[in-house]
């Protein structure tokens, strides 16, 4: 009889052969605690506007070079469960507000630290968790008291320039005041009402050359197309909008046809040419002096409508067609017909332009049309890239605006104060949850002072004058990143700096619930993952070797 190796006792007995099974504080919670604080402190220097850059290269080996949080989550691959919960919540803080993911990790990452401390010191994980829900009420309670200063005239380009120059400073220090023109200019010119709003109004064209301050804005839509005629500018023009090709017409089965002489031969293709010539004849009888066509255009079909002087724009994409029928105001038609007049499009100026030495086409107009389009200049990719991601955190700001003018003092001036309010309202609690609420209140420090490290200055020196100023009652004061000594903390309100209430608000409640989801786990179970056929060593050798 074979001899039988009995499992050990437990919940392991019950798996199967490969699965892992953790639990006790030890094993899970302080372990998953130190697995989102490494993830904090490793975009923690990114923050802010002396933040450095990461480079990161994803798994198909493309290079970025940034210090927006949200695009180096997106491309580095998480493994550990704990940490995956929190870019979780940096991700749904960029599809909600589309800035603030750092601060969520950072925060997140603060919360979790200072949770272990009170867990060494004998607290459960509930009371820890009691204490979060109660500082994260008190916290929503305060924050609307501490709004500084509200938009309420988003056409006015000098208010909205205002609001959007810090979201640059942290991204793009030197360019915020020329960034925030730029992306103010385009974000005015897209709206249309109030409320009615879209992002993927504002488009961005990227060439390479140049600089950055070189970039600039057009009403309109620039693709980078060369036109496929021999006519290369339209003025005032009605535009036809096709997703076909406009080609000689296929048909739809197989035929033979049986040609006995030259001049039936000769019958046969001007038939074909006649009907072509018609259609088109047809489409330039509605006034179009332009057509715009998502599928090829045959040589036949281009041969008559340069005959007719009409501009032919190829675009490769259907949503760069669609984008095109937003900014003209026409309907795209699926099949070569006349369209109506309802269905033409209107653009003021189409011409070819070249840029750099590269052709673009423009759809420019001074009125009509919601869609605007900043053309970026710059030396090389990366940096183009990196001013993309700025812009679009920009445009995201804006979509905010338009739900929420409320603006709170920026440079830390809120974490403190929050901070501030916070330890003065745990003292009134008579149960454990106090220490929960404090060590809350204390994870606001870790902005001002990670904003002090990557300026270079001491934090704790930073953190007792701002501590200083708002005993003082200075709830405005934040931390001046160019300043020395006494000069550190400063108004911000006179400086300008100001944070989107919206980001504030969902930041810290995601981070919050992230850091509460992490808290509320006593057990992992991690099932056998599944096997699969195992890469060849030597993958790049021929098989005959």
């Amino acid at each position: 009889m074979a001899l039988h190796v009995p499992k050990a006792p437990g919940f392991q007995s019950m798996l199967k052969d490969g699965a892992r099974f953790y639990s006790g504080i030890d094993e899970v919670v302080l372990k998953n605690v130190e697995a989102c604080k490494e993830l904090a402190e490793t975009t923690k220097s990114a923050f802010g506007p002396n933040g450095m850059n990461k480079m990161v290269i994803n798994h198909i080996e493309k290079l970025f070079v940034t210090n927006d949080a949200a695009t180096i989550m997106r491309e580095i691959e998480i493994q550990h469960p704990a940490a995956k919960l929190l870019i979780m919540a940096s991700d749904m803080q960029e599809k909600e507000v589309g800035d603030g993911t750092n601060y969520v990790l950072i925060f997140g990452g603060q919360l979790l630290q200072n949770a272990a401390e009170l867990l060494s010191m004998g607290l459960s994980p509930v009371e820890i968790i009691e204490g979060y829900n109660i500082a994260l009420q008190k916290v929503q309670e305060i924050l609307p008291k501490l709004v500084s200063w509200e938009v309420k005239d988003l056409t006015e380009l000098a208010t909205v320039k205002r609001a959007l120059k810090s979201c640059f400073s942290s991204k793009q220090l030197g360019n915020e005041e020329f960034l925030s023109e730029l992306v103010g200019t385009a974000c005015v010119q897209a709206l249309k009402e109030h409320n009615a709003f879209s992002v993927d109004n504002v488009r961005v064209c990227k060439i390479v050359g140049s600089g950055v301050h070189s970039s600039t804005v057009m009403k309109g839509l620039v693709l980078r197309r060369e036109c496929e005629g021999v006519v290369i500018k339209a003025s005032a023009s009605k535009i036809a909008l096709f997703s076909c090709p406009i080609d000689i017409a296929t048909t739809e089965t197989k035929g033979t046809v049986l040609i006995k002489s030259a001049a039936e031969l000769k019958s046969f293709s001007r038939g074909e040419e006649e009907l072509l010539e018609k259609q088109i004849k047809a489409i330039v009888d509605t006034g179009a002096k332009v057509v715009v066509c998502g599928g090829k255009v045959g040589d036949m079909a281009l041969h008559f409508l340069n005959k007719y002087g009409i501009m032919v724009v190829r675009v490769l994409s259907k949503f760069d067609l669609r984008r095109v029928a937003k900014t003209v105001g026409g309907t795209v038609l699926a099949k070569v017909q006349p369209p109506s007049a309802e269905e033409l499009g209107h653009c003021e100026h189409v011409f070819v332009d070249e840029v750099g030495d590269v052709a673009v086409v423009r759809f420019q107009q001074k009125t009509e049309g919601d869609v605007s389009t900043i053309l970026v200049r710059g030396s090389t990719d990366n940096i183009m890239d990196d001013i993309e991601r700025a812009i679009d955190d920009g445009v995201n700001n804006f979509k905010a605006l338009t739900k929420d003018g409320r603006l709170l003092p920026g440079a830390g001036a809120v974490d403190i104060e929050l901070a501030k309010q916070l330890t003065s309202i745990s003292e009134s609690y008579p149960g454990l949850e106090q220490y929960a609420i404090k060590k809350f209140a204390e994870a606001f420090e870790v902005i001002p002072k990670t904003l002090a490290e990557n300026t270079g200055h001491k934090n704790t020196e930073v953190l007792s004058q701002l501590y200083a100023a708002h005993q003082e009652g200075k709830a405005t004061h934040g931390f001046n990143i160019e300043g020395e000594g006494e000069s550190q903390i400063d108004d911000v309100n006179v400086r300008g700096v100001f944070d989107l209430y919206l980001t504030k608000y969902w930041a810290i409640t995601y981070a919050t619930k992230a850091a509460i989801s992490v808290l509320y786990v006593d057990k992992i179970i991690m099932a056998k993952q599944a096997g699969g056929p195992k890469p060849k060593e030597n993958k790049d050798w021929d098989n005959d070797d």
